[in-house]
């Protein structure tokens, strides 16, 4: 008899450890399973509209990234244009032949026009126009200046092939990489503008025995 109470006895508590077991998977009274979807943070909302707002972040930080390029491309742009300009003058005062001078004077035209694009766009960007030529310009003008016949023709056409192979380097990047559609088109305009220009100055380099690839 005490056998048999012994079995009944280990059969319940058996039964009451398996019911104590279920109710502690099914967890606590009103919390959602472990599975449940507000559990799961890829499927929350919220995690949705964070997402939603890291890519505007994000669009709004290579909006102001590509404005500030923008800007620097205008500056140095004003400041190359204004230095072509004021070489080119130089170059029909002081070249000792005529493909110099007339390079000279289509720089003046077309380096003028080209500024006069650029103008308004600069200055919706708040770029101001420069006032003086840079430091580094200043310096080429007075070097040219203290040269004459063919020894100012060379150093002249010397400039204009690296000045042209930088400035069309630049134009391009620009053209390609802009979001202010004013200035991808006015970049685009100047990319044919220097590129005519870098044939012509490459053509009179050879004629002057000048190397043309501007090194």
């Amino acid at each position: 008899m005490n056998g048999v109470l012994s079995k009944v006895l280990v059969v319940a508590g058996a039964m009451i450890m398996s019911g104590a077991m279920a109710m502690a998977q099914q967890g606590r009274p009103g919390m959602p399973p472990a599975n449940s979807p507000s559990n799961n943070p890829a499927a929350s909302p919220n995690s949705s509209m964070n997402s939603a707002q890291q890519m505007q972040m994000q669009e709004q930080q290579n909006a102001a990234e590509s404005s500030m390029q923008d800007k620097a491309f205008l500056r140095k742009a004003a400041e190359g244009g204004m230095a072509e300009v004021q070489l080119g003058q130089l170059a029909q005062q002081k070249g000792s032949s005529q493909d110099v001078r007339q390079f000279g004077e289509k720089m003046v035209q077309e380096h003028s026009q080209l500024n006069e694009q650029l103008k308004p766009i600069a200055e919706q960007d708040g770029v101001r126009p420069p006032k003086a030529l840079s430091k580094k310009d200043e310096a080429t003008m007075k070097k040219l200046e203290s040269l004459s016949g063919q020894q100012f023709d060379h150093a002249y056409i010397e400039t204009m092939l690296k000045d042209h192979k930088k400035d069309l380097k630049e134009f391009k990047e620009t053209a390609n990489r802009t979001q202010n559609s004013q200035l991808k088109d006015a970049a685009q305009h100047g990319v044919q503008v220097i590129e005519s220009h870098l044939q012509d100055i490459q053509q009179i380099a050879k004629s002057h025995n000048v190397n043309a690839q501007g090194e």
